[in-house]
């Protein structure tokens, strides 16, 4: 996506390759807290390390609100307030069009695995009650990213089709827009897990 975006100088795809690179990381910052949740308890840990997960949980949060939206939203701006149209346009499908495939069988995944865990309950629900926050957490950051590519993808074909960049621009605003409210979601949900829900 940053190549994508270096040859064609799309903002909806540097505002994409952000949020990759922080989906990335926090893949493996959740990784960590699975790891340190499992330790056995000890002396100073009577009752174990199984809230650990959930502060690093609430990174994986601020994270996506700090650098993903915060990113995406100030290359949006800087791209309303100086459009320049994008080039190369091929290079924007291709990559915008394999990463939704990948992006989708990424989500499927996580969708078998959230109701797998949820049984009867409706997603909201289940998202409420569960003490499991790997498991939606990834949802919630599959269904953001692909949200987020279809906003790329209407927004880049728009702004070359109506031969108005500035539209770019504006679609980098919307990935920000999503991924502000995944953050906050996210955030919710591991505040009440932290406190002891």
């Amino acid at each position: 996506k940053f190549v994508a975006a270096f040859f064609t100088g799309s903002s909806s795809m540097l505002s994409e390759g952000v949020h990759s690179l922080v989906d990335t990381g926090n893949g493996g910052l959740l990784l960590y807290g699975l790891h340190r949740a499992n330790r056995p308890a000890d002396r100073t840990h009577p009752f174990g390390h199984g809230r650990e997960l959930y502060v690093w949980s609430f990174v994986v949060a601020l994270l996506v609100f700090a650098l993903g939206a915060g990113v995406s939203f100030y290359e949006g701006v800087v791209h309303i307030r100086a459009p320049e149209p994008a080039r190369n346009m091929t290079v924007n499908y291709v990559v915008l069009g394999l990463s939704i495939v990948f992006e989708g069988g990424s989500w499927l995944v996580a969708l078998k695995e959230f109701r797998a865990g949820k049984g009867r309950m409706g997603y909201f629900e289940a998202v409420r009650k569960s003490k499991d926050l790997s498991v939606f957490t990834v949802l919630f950051e599959d269904t953001a990213a692909l949200l987020g590519l279809l906003i790329a993808l209407v927004a880049v074909s728009a702004a070359h089709l109506l031969d108005m960049p500035a539209l770019d621009g504006w679609g980098s605003i919307g990935i920000a827009l999503v991924l502000g409210a995944t953050a906050l979601l996210l955030a919710r949900e591991c505040k009440g897990l932290l406190m002891g829900e």
